[in-house]
């Protein structure tokens, strides 16, 4: 069963989530917050697996919730929660701020039962909510450019060529069993090959490789060969 918990302040969305959610034959809702100071405490108590996060609440709001489960993951509480954030409108630099700080994606609160079940599944699974592209649009509208630079980082020198070819593919969105046929090669290699690469980039999550790679102008269909070869 994945465990959910609910964070938000409007008790009325809070049930009609709970309904679909319960609904579920796979998920189950452990808990419910109306706001941050409250969500943190259901986490702690509950440990859901998977934590619908509003980004707009009172006294605690969902950004400030985000950074302070950030920083438990900083303290190494490799335990917390996968977050997806619920936003009422598109491009929000709230949510933005929320993915950055260890978000694995956002969803619009009106969004169809069906597509939020079937996010929350991908979430559990390690995957992100959101796709690069529309990551990439989001990222570009704050941040526009991102910032390019003349060669790699030093980082991505740590790369093996054949881990560059796995990093542009995880760039564009693609999954594991996508770059597994892509490359004729089983899904449990390429998670091994994904797994060292989030490693020697110091990156926790797909979603922050994405955002990586913009902040470093290196968009998946534009990924250079690895300095020095990579090994």
């Amino acid at each position: 069963m994945i465990r959910v918990a609910l964070v938000d302040d409007q008790e009325l969305f809070r049930s009609g989530l709970r309904v679909v959610l319960d609904a579920q034959e796979d998920m189950v809702v452990v808990g419910e917050a109306a706001n941050g100071e409250d969500g943190l405490l259901l986490i702690s108590a509950e440990d859901p697996d998977v934590v619908l996060l509003d980004m707009r609440m009172p006294v605690m709001d969902g950004l400030a919730t985000m950074r302070a489960l950030a920083a438990d993951r900083r303290a190494g509480d490799a335990a917390r929660p996968r977050v997806i954030v619920l936003t009422t409108f598109a491009l929000d630099r709230a949510a933005m701020d929320a993915i950055r700080s260890g978000a694995q994606g956002f969803l619009l609160k009106d969004t169809t039962p069906a597509f939020l079940t079937a996010a929350i599944r991908t979430v559990h699974d390690g995957n992100a909510v959101l796709a690069p592209g529309e990551l990439w649009r989001l990222l570009d509208r704050h941040e526009p450019g991102g910032a390019p630079t003349v060669e790699p980082p030093v980082e991505f020198g740590r790369l093996s060529p054949r881990e560059v070819v796995v990093f542009a593919r995880v760039a564009r969105g693609e999954t594991n069993a996508e770059i597994a046929a892509g490359e004729y090669v089983s899904e449990s290699t390429v998670k091994t090959q994904v797994s060292s690469i989030l490693q020697k980039l110091g990156l926790r999550d797909r979603v922050h490789l994405v955002v990586w790679a913009h902040d470093h102008g290196l968009p998946g269909d534009a990924v250079p060969s690895a300095p020095n070869g990579g090994r």
